[in-house]
């Protein structure tokens, strides 16, 4: 009698669409920018491959569709903000994030770009550089976690963290595809690793300069998003995709400005935690900071701690945040000093 041979997800991937990836070259039409992940969409382009962004023209969308605007008045403007090269059609097309601004030009309400650009110009001269690290869980398209057994659960959490071998981790091929997509389009992705909870993953970009950090973790999410499509499975950034005894997903960011990175720069970046502390918690209750502590809302690298100069970690960021808003929060209150609830409108000054 025959005998079926059980095996892992993993191994049932398919191995042509990996391998499409793993030939992109590895130097380092478009999509617009919008809260929700659905609102990332292409846009065709002119034959002609534009070189840079003054090549690519503005367009308009029915912002009726996507419950942005009224049917009356539908279309809004995409304005070109960063270009990409595109790994799924290949040079010379591209990939052009955009902003979207309603009919009167002012920027959508989910446009969370527009106010951080501003704030990055008014700190441009602390150069603040962001890391943040995007925690993803993989999905069957039923919604129940890649790989997982149908009727049950995996082992208890432990050995999955980093972790090697078809009983440890799911999906492996698919974070590669994606990696090797990520390098192709110039996003400045820089590492990527097995999560706690199994079928969980993560990758970190950066280190990138002020507004620069949104647009490439933007960028980031749009192609994991169709590499998954690809493959036949579903990226969620659900803060907490399984209920219990499961580790949540996190967008930790690591942040710092060139005083901090100089000799000497922990005194800096102990007055940028303490103003944090005054504005913002680690949980609705509490908010702590300490060295080499990742259950604290803020963590010192046990090497800046040694060395008295570095970055710091900003540990509260939720997996499905906005990096836009993250890091313009960061900024208010860390450099331009902002306290309170309110934040400052620099519109007119």
């Amino acid at each position: 009698r025959a005998v079926t041979m059980s095996v892992s997800h993993s191994s049932r991937l398919n191995k042509l669409v990996r391998e499409q990836y793993m030939r992109l070259p590895q130097d380092g039409l478009g999509t617009w920018h919008d809260q929700y992940e659905r609102d990332l969409f292409p846009i065709l382009l002119p034959p002609l491959s534009p070189s840079c962004l003054t090549d690519v023209p503005e367009w308009n969308f029915d912002g009726s569709s996507t419950a942005q605007a009224e049917g009356s008045n539908s279309d809004m403007f995409l304005v070109p903000v960063r270009m990409f090269r595109d790994p799924f059609c290949l040079d010379p097309n591209k990939l052009v994030l955009c902003e979207v601004l309603k009919y009167n030009r002012k920027p959508a309400e989910t446009n969370l770009r527009h106010t951080c650009k501003k704030v990055m110009d008014l700190v441009r001269d602390s150069h603040p550089w962001f890391g943040m690290e995007q925690e993803y869980t993989l999905l069957g398209i039923n919604g129940h976690p890649y790989g997982w057994p149908d009727n049950g659960f995996p082992g208890p959490q432990g050995p999955y963290y980093c972790g090697v071998g078809a009983d440890k981790v799911y999906g492996r091929d698919i974070v590669e595809s994606h990696y090797k997509a990520c390098l192709y389009a110039g996003v400045k992705i820089c590492g990527t690793n097995a999560e706690v909870m199994p079928s969980q993953w993560e990758f970190q970009v950066g280190p990138c300069e002020g507004i620069e950090m949104g647009d490439h973790l933007w960028m980031a999410r749009f192609i994991l998003h169709r590499v998954c499509e690809d493959f036949g499975v579903v990226a969620t950034l659900d803060p907490k995709p399984m209920t219990g005894n499961w580790n949540g997903a996190g967008c930790h960011t690591n942040y710092s400005t060139e005083e901090m990175r100089r000799e000497g720069g922990l005194k800096h970046i102990e007055a940028a935690i303490e103003k944090l502390s005054k504005r913002e918690t680690s949980n609705i209750f509490e908010f702590s900071a300490g060295v080499a502590n990742r259950g604290a809302s803020i963590r010192i690298p046990r090497q800046v701690g040694q060395d008295g100069y570095g970055y710091f970690e900003d540990r509260r960021p939720a997996a499905n945040c906005d990096p836009y808003a993250v890091t313009e929060a960061i900024m208010r209150t860390t450099v331009l000093n902002e306290t309170g609830v309110e934040t400052k409108d620099y519109a007119d000054h």
